[in-house]
This record gives C-alpha cells, structure tokens and sequence, in this order.
C-alpha cells in the first residue's frame, strides 16, 4: 500500500483541503492511503484551535484521510522550521512515501532548489551577515538566497511556500525516502476573504466568531461536526478567552521562567517579560514587545508557550511516540505496519504511555496540562472538566 502523508492543522477542515486530500491521492495513486500529521489543540500562529483536536481529526478522516496523528505541542507550536520537522518525522515513522503540500508555486524543483540552498553551510552565515543590517529574519534569508539561487527567492514570500521548503528541507536533512507533490493553492488566500466559493480557513474563523455560518465552505460531514462541537458547546474557541488566565500567569512568573521560554533568544525574552508586567492587554503585550526584526507570530507562540508552561528544555529533538486522534479501516493497516516496524511506539490507549519512556511520559504529561488549559477555552462552563488526556481514545471511522 502506498501512503501519501499531509503535515496540517485543518483549524477547520474546509474545501480547500478536500481538494488537496484529492489532488494529492491522484498525484500519488489513486488507491494510495493518505496519512495526516495535525496540530492538536495549539496551532502554529500561537492560538487555540477553533475546535478540539478529536473534532478536527474527524472531520478529514470522514472527509477523505485515513489516519490522522498529533503533531505534538512542542513542534506544534514552533517555528515553521521545527514544525516541519515534527511532521516529517512522524509520517516517516508511519511509513510514508510521498510528501504532499500546499503550495502558491507548483513546481517542486524550484521549491527543492531552495531547501537545498538553505541546508548549505554557507547559506547561514550569509544570513546572519544579513542579519547584522537590523532586518528581520525573513528578509534577511530572502537576501542571502537572492545572491545564491536569483529571483526564486522571492517565493519564500508566500506562507505555503515557506512551509513547502521547510517540508522538504527537513525530509533531505533526515535522509528521509519522501517523494514530494505539490498541490497549487486554489479559492481564498491564505489570510484573505471569502472568494468564489472559496474561504482561507483564517476567513473561516472570522465568519465563526461574527456569528455567521461558513458551512457553504466546508465539506458536509465537516459542517455537520462543527455544528455537533458547537451545539456542544465545545467552540468556537478563542485566544480571547484566554486572556485574562494568560495575563494573570505572566504576572506571576520570575525573571527565570521568562528566560526559559521557547525562542526567546537574543535578549527576546526579556523584551518580553518587561511588555508582559506592565500592559493591559494581551495586544498591548505583543506590541511592545514586538520589533522588526521578530515576526509577530513567534512572540504569539512565546506568550502561547508561557501560558502553557511549555519551557525550551521540554522539547525534545524528536517526537517519542505516534499519538493517534482518528482512524480509518486502512488507517488500522497502516498503524499495524508502523507497530511491526517499530520505529515508534504508536499511542492508541493513554495508559500505554505509562509503560513508554521517561521522555514520553514527560511529553504526555504536557500534552495533558495543555488539554486541561484548552478544555477552560471552551464556551460551555459544563464541558470545562480536567483528565480528557487520560480518557479519551482515537476516534474510530
């Protein structure tokens, strides 16, 4: 059996990735299994999801995956660089052959071209003499990759393509045996409007948190699950509702928890903590502490990473075990092969993990704390309890 892999976030599953889950099955093979790696209930940007993980996990396997396992929070919420790597790992440990991606550029070759000018030696001290000019990392890598590869710098501008590059960067620098399929972004930009038929899943989020329904955006079996979490009372969620909890735990932190955030590097961190004793508000926080030079998005993770209690040390260099939140009737054939491999342990009870390693426990234990942080997010006081890590299992399709 051929296995597609998809590294995703689905913060919701919406057409747009129906159509990729299509387009990369035919790339690939029409019978081929499609495997997904996906952020659990903390995303890239430094948020919440908008619906929890086992809700997101079922939408794409009833809309076309047949196996959805967690990214886990430290790569989860990292930079596009780690996050890629996370994925890569897992679906290689699930015996992936084929990488696909979203992409604004379709063409892997140039996209491939680009990761292996950034793996070169003398590409990172091209950007950090790049660097020296007080510009932010993103152009700084945009110039160094100017004088080494030309014009094609400039798709690193495009968000899907960063996260393309960084897919097939990290599957060259783990010698990984990955076909890659890019799949060309159609509908709605990344961040933009709703466009002919189509919405971003940020415009999605929008439309939630207005009030209005974006089902006519979703697959039906998605739609139908969102409107079950929300009836529920278990979405959407928002960092809003954070806010109060996030500002009261910058408070009350010591100048050594600020230091050991995640990416806090290069005297970020205590930018950080000054904006975070002294402003109102959780925007407030972020735009002072903000500069040029660091993207917005990583001091949303470092506040994510504060809140949580997510600390540098607490990643480790790869994840120690495959975590299943949905599954389908090849996605068991799938699992069983990864068990006979034994490449990772594959988590389908909770308790397992008690008998996995001290890392694994330590990782589990903090997804558990971060569940627990999650479930108070949610819009319904009564669906608000502690231990959902502990109890709940795969959802089975």
């Amino acid at each position: 059996m051929q296995i597609t892999g998809i590294v995703c976030e689905y913060n919701p599953f919406h057409l747009g990735h129906s159509y990729q889950l299509e387009a990369a099955r035919r790339a690939a093979n029409e019978d081929c299994a499609v495997v997904c790696v996906m952020s659990g209930n903390f995303v890239q940007r430094g948020e919440p999801a908008v619906l929890p993980k086992a809700a997101r996990a079922e939408m794409a396997v009833r809309c076309g995956a047949d196996l959805v396992a967690e990214l886990p929070l430290p790569w989860a919420l990292s930079s596009a660089e780690r996050f890629a790597d996370g994925g890569v790992a897992l679906l290689e440990a699930l015996g992936a052959d084929n990488l696909a991606f979203g992409a604004e550029c379709p063409d892997v070759s140039r996209l491939k071209a680009l990761a292996e000018a950034l793996l070169r030696e003398e590409t990172g001290a091209l950007i950090r003499e790049k660097l020296r000019d007080g510009v932010s990392y993103a152009a700084a890598r945009e110039r160094a990759l100017w004088e080494l590869v030309g014009p094609d710098a400039a798709l690193l501008r495009e968000p899907n393509n960063i996260l393309a590059v960084e897919y097939i960067k990290a599957a060259l620098r783990r010698g990984a045996a990955l076909r890659f399929t890019a799949v060309e972004r159609f509908g709605a930009l990344h961040d933009g409007p709703v466009k002919a038929g189509a919405a971003s899943a940020a415009a999605i989020r929008k439309l939630l948190l207005a009030g209005d329904d974006p089902a006519p955006f979703l697959p039906e079996a998605a739609a139908e699950i969102l409107r079950r979490e929300i009836a529920a009372g278990r979405g959407p969620v928002t960092v809003e509702a954070a806010e109060g909890a996030m500002l009261a735990r910058f408070r009350t932190m010591t100048e050594a928890d600020f230091a050991a955030l995640p990416d806090g590097s290069e005297g970020l961190w205590r930018r950080f903590m000054e904006a975070a004793r002294s402003e109102p508000t959780l925007e407030a926080v972020l735009v002072k502490a903000k500069t040029k030079r660091y993207a917005l998005s990583r001091l949303r993770r470092m506040a994510m990473a504060a809140y949580l209690g997510l600390t540098a040390d607490a990643r480790p260099d790869d994840p120690p075990y495959i975590r299943v939140l949905a599954v389908g009737a090849r996605g068991r054939e799938i699992l069983r092969r990864a068990k006979f491999r034994g490449t990772l342990p594959v988590l389908t009870k909770p308790a397992a993990v008690r008998r996995l390693s001290p890392e694994a426990q330590s990782l589990f234990a903090l997804e558990s704390r971060a569940a627990d942080l999650y479930a108070l997010l949610y819009p319904s006081p009564a669906q608000r309890q502690g231990g959902s890590e502990w109890r709940t299992g795969p959802v089975v399709v």
